[in-house]
């Protein structure tokens, strides 16, 4: 059976490091540079999470979601590099357009942020079982409800995915153009909404179904399968993320926003 979720199944040393060790790097990747203030900061994180995805394999998988972030980052460094309130000395132009230092520099710090948080949870979610993720959130002590709702923001992107694939596919058979010109494309998704929203709510009515014949809501005490303990490796590498964001602040203390 297919697997519903973004994960990747590669034997590597982001996929065996503990899901929570992940998590804390995920913390790491987004508090120092905001703590810290330094664009650096930024750009360290970057390099960290690449390294990371390389090494796990998984660099690949990223470039879509990299690309669609080059969307919303180019109207970013438009939008601020040409009418930021604190804009005051120009740059460059380009032909009657002034983009401002201010606003790019903004926008700059906009940007970093964006593709730094995109990385840092694409090696979490590339590389985390859903399954071994719900466990481990239910031995440390949080709600099965809670795991199941983690559950499902991990599997929501592919399974629509998956729908949108299947109901292409299907018009695709009765004839509907659904690839050329971006008119043509546009008239094939507007058919699309109604079915994929659709079959999304009779999927969750069907797995809340599932899940109370399995017993999701017995209040008597669950056991499981595996156990997946903390490693010496995993509370090291807790440790230096722990570390990083107490140096940061004293970063941001002694320097301040640079």
């Amino acid at each position: 059976m297919k697997s519903i979720s973004l994960y990747v199944d590669k034997d590597s040393y982001l996929t065996r490091l503990h899901p929570f060790a992940k998590m804390v790097y995920i913390l790491a990747a987004i508090s120092v540079p905001l703590i810290g203030g330094a664009l650096w900061m930024y750009g360290l994180f970057l390099a960290i999470s690449l390294i990371l995805l390389i090494s796990g394999g998984i660099l690949k998988k990223v470039f879509p979601l990299i690309a669609f972030s080059f969307t919303i980052l180019i109207t970013i460094f438009l939008i601020h590099g040409l009418f930021n309130k604190e804009n005051e000395t120009i740059l460059f132009r380009v032909g009657a357009l002034a983009f401002y230092r201010e606003g790019l520099l903004y926008a700059c710090r906009i940007g970093l942020n964006i593709l730094n948080m995109l990385l840092a949870f694409a090696a979490f979610v590339l590389t985390t079982r859903p399954a071994y993720l719900v466990d481990d959130l239910e031995q440390a002590g949080f709600s099965p409800r809670f795991g199941y709702m983690i559950t499902s923001v991990f599997q929501i992107i592919p399974q629509m995915m998956g729908t949108m694939n299947t109901i292409l596919d299907a018009q695709r058979s009765r004839g509907m153009e659904t690839e050329g010109s971006l008119f043509t494309r546009a008239k094939a998704f507007i058919p699309l909404i109604s079915p994929v929203v659709s079959s999304s709510l009779i999927n969750t009515r069907e797995r809340a179904i599932a899940l109370e014949v399995r017993g999701f809501g017995s209040k008597n005490k669950k056991t499981f399968l595996r156990e997946d303990r903390l490693s010496g490796g995993d509370k090291g590498f807790m440790i230096l993320m722990a570390l990083l964001i107490a140096a940061s602040a004293v970063w941001r203390i002694v320097y301040g926003i640079h």
